[in-house]
Parts: C-alpha cells; structure tokens; sequence
C-alpha cells in the first residue's frame, strides 16, 4: 500500500492511474478504524481496480471541541489494517494541508440541517460539505463508499453530489454490527467496559419501535415507548428518535399502514453514554 500526505503528490500518481484506465474507488475516514471500515474497502474492492482510503480528522465538523479533542488517532493501525485489507493508497493529510487558509464559504443543505444531527449539532455538516468535496476533487474517484450508520451524513453527501454535478457513483453499504448488534463505530473504543456493555440497549430499543410501528402504533405511541425503555437504561441519556420518511429525512407521522406503498421509514437515534455520542438507525 502506498501512503500519501501531500495532495499534489497523490494527484499526479491518480492521473497515472486514470491514464492507464483504471477505475478508482474511495472510502474518506477518520481513521479510527474497524470492520465496518473494512467491510467499505471491500465493496470499493469489488467495484473498482484501485482502492483509495482517506484518513483526516476534519475539525472543521466538531461543533463540541470535548468530541473532537478525545476522538481517537490510530494511525499507525490503521494503516496495518487498510494494508492488510488489500487497499492500494492511503491518503493522510495533515490540517494545514487541507486547509492552508480556514475555509470561509457555507453549505446549505435546506431542510435536511433542521432535523436530527443537523438540529442538534449546528454547523456539523456544513464541516461535513466542505471535506468531502474537497476530497472529492482531490481524489476525483469514479465511486465512494459510505455506511448506512451515518445516514443523514449519506443524504447530504447524496444532495451535494447531485446538486453540484460531480461526476461519480455513490454508494451507501448496510451498517456493520457486533454481535450483540451495537452498530460499530470509532466512539465505541471510549465506552469503559461498563459501558460497553450498557451500549447495546439502543440497538435494542430500535428493534422493539420497529415492532410498534408494524403492529400498527401510532408514532406518538412507538415515541413514548422508546424514551420510556431507554430511561429504565441506568448511563443512557436519550438525546433524540425521530421517525422519518427515508428520502427527506422529515417527521413522519401517523401509522405505517397509512404510509404510500414502496415508500420506505428510517428510525434514526441519538444517545449519550457518558460523554460518548452513538448514533444508530434501522430502515422499514
């Protein structure tokens, strides 16, 4: 595997890929890596003949400096793991190489920044916006490859690469899970073991409303009974659930039964253990 810091460096060997005609697949990170991360250079394995994985804790998407000062840095791992996975180029810039000047321009992402991640953490994907596009540009892939967990982040990377025309492939892979069905993610290495194993309860708690809204439960109802599980929890704190139509990510209200046929529901959740945020959703 090769390994890149300087952006102009890692271009001019892309352009000597893509003049070989070589499709080349991304996977952007921020390190911290496990299987879910893994399971993303597999697809991008699959569907591309060159494997680039980006690794870059972007400040510019904490709007809480505690998240962004504990997020953990696994470099030196992470690169055994991406070698050992069969990735091709690893991309790991430093900030002041992303970003020589702080970046000055907003993203507008419309509705999609008013509900959830974008309520409950204001500026996050305008962070979000500006990485990405500037990875995309860098790295200009033919395809790129994210997971389901981050859901909103995929819907607002969807809205960016269709409303500003780059010419690449999106695709969203099913979320990675342990065994005892915790989504798996970067922030799960904070958990202290109690913790750990307090964590799968959110997972759970998402199996049981989807249940609710099958049976036929009202969304007030199937709500209720979430918060009410979740604070029987001891170390659980509910920060939201929000059921929502699948495309607009909006507030879905009444039952499933009254929702148009083919249209699809995520359940999407936010709770602190600790100070570690998980994030989860599941898809009806």
């Amino acid at each position: 595997m090769l390994v890149f810091h300087q952006i102009s460096v890692l271009q001019e060997h892309l352009k000597q890929l893509r003049n070989q005609s070589l499709s080349v697949g991304f996977v952007p990170t921020m390190g911290a890596l496990h299987q879910g991360h893994i399971s993303l250079i597999n697809q991008a394995k699959a569907q591309s003949d060159i494997v680039v994985c980006s690794i870059f804790v972007n400040p510019t998407q904490f709007n809480n400096a505690h998240d962004l000062a504990v997020y953990p840095r696994t470099l030196e791992a992470d690169s055994q793991m991406l070698d050992t996975a069969g990735c091709d180029i690893l991309f790991a810039p430093s900030a002041e190489e992303m970003y020589p000047q702080l970046p000055t321009m907003k993203f507008d992402f419309g509705t999609l920044e008013t509900v959830m991640e974008g309520a409950f953490r204001p500026g996050h994907f305008n962070g979000v916006g500006i990485v990405v596009s500037k990875l995309f540009h860098i790295v200009q892939p033919n395809k790129a490859f994210f997971g389901q967990k981050d859901l909103q982040q995929c819907a607002v990377i969807s809205c960016m690469v269709n409303e500003l025309s780059f010419n690449l492939e999106l695709i969203i892979c099913p979320t990675q899970r342990e065994e005892d069905g915790l989504a798996m993610s970067s922030r799960n290495r904070n958990l202290s073991p109690e913790q750990r194993a307090i964590a799968p309860a959110v997972y759970q708690a998402l199996l049981q409303a989807k249940t609710g809204l099958l049976d036929g439960q009202e969304v007030s109802v199937v709500k209720h009974n979430l918060a009410s599980y979740l604070a029987s929890v001891e170390g659980i704190e509910l920060e939201y659930f929000e059921i929502s139509d699948f495309d607009t990510l909006l507030p879905f209200n009444g039952t499933l039964s009254q929702s148009l046929e083919g249209s699809k529901i995520a359940l999407c959740i936010a709770a602190f253990l600790g100070k570690t945020r998980l994030i989860d959703n599941i898809i009806i």
